[in-house]
């Protein structure tokens, strides 16, 4: 499938995903970044990125599709983008907000199958300005990332009152088992590791500026074969640039 036809598909999942009468709720963006950083690992060598994503809500259940280049990544195969299809519910226990849901990793223009699945589930409890989340992602064992994954992690989110700023802190923890030593670097490179993010947002109606920096305790040493690209691992600074709807 070309780059264009999976981003133009993906946009149109999560909108079809939901009865018409839901999508009057609709919330859609684009974004450009300096990189395409996940749990502190780049998605996109390093390099800049442009992305969309689209979301709907029916209820209590929700659908999300975001579609990023990922310039030609080693990591997954020389993919040129991939598409995050999402949907999830969420619920309230008395001050706790609860969401569960499940995420489909489709890349385009890859060589092999690099596509896969997870779940996860996280809570998160708000006082004021300040929200505080922990939760869990596991993708169960399948061949393209080498057996399963676990990343753990909690993350810290504060308003500063009377401004458009908003201060954000991450921190987690990725582990699993390993069928396919060569396979498993896709998520973990070097083995079990653990990833940190400070970062600080800008928020101005519809425009959104954000200023992050990013790492892990990624031992390149221990990393190896065509898909942990370890090189791309290290402390980082993240610039972005997002337009909602």
């Amino acid at each position: 499938m070309k780059p264009h036809s999976l981003i133009a598909g993906a946009a149109l999942a999560a909108a079809s995903a939901l009865p018409a009468h839901a999508q009057t709720g609709l919330s859609a963006g684009v974004e450009a970044a300096t990189d395409e950083a996940r749990r502190g690992l780049s998605w996109s060598e390093n390099r800049g990125v442009l992305s969309a994503d689209a979301a709907a809500s029916l209820g209590p259940v929700d659908a999300s599709a975001r579609v990023v280049t990922t310039r030609g990544s080693s990591r997954h195969g020389d993919a040129d983008a991939v598409a995050d299809i999402g949907l999830g519910t969420g619920w309230n226990l008395g001050a706790i907000r609860v969401r569960a849901g499940g995420t489909a990793h489709l890349f385009a223009g890859a060589r092999g199958k690099m596509d896969y699945g997870e779940v996860g589930a996280s809570a998160s409890f708000t006082f004021g300005p300040l929200q505080l989340t922990g939760g869990a992602d596991y993708a169960p064992s399948q061949d393209a990332i080498g057996g399963d994954n676990l990343f753990v992690y909690a993350a810290a989110n504060a308003g500063i009152p009377a401004t458009p700023f908003t201060l954000v802190a991450v921190i987690g923890h990725s582990t699993g088992d390993v069928n396919d030593p060569v396979r498993a670097q896709r998520l973990r490179p070097g083995g079990d590791y653990s990833n940190w993010r400070l970062g600080v947002e800008h928020r101005t109606g519809p425009l959104t500026l954000a200023l992050d920096y990013v790492g892990t305790d990624v031992n390149r040493r221990d990393a190896f074969g065509p898909f942990a690209d370890a090189r791309h691992a290290g402390d980082r600074i993240v610039g972005r640039v997002r337009f909602g709807l």
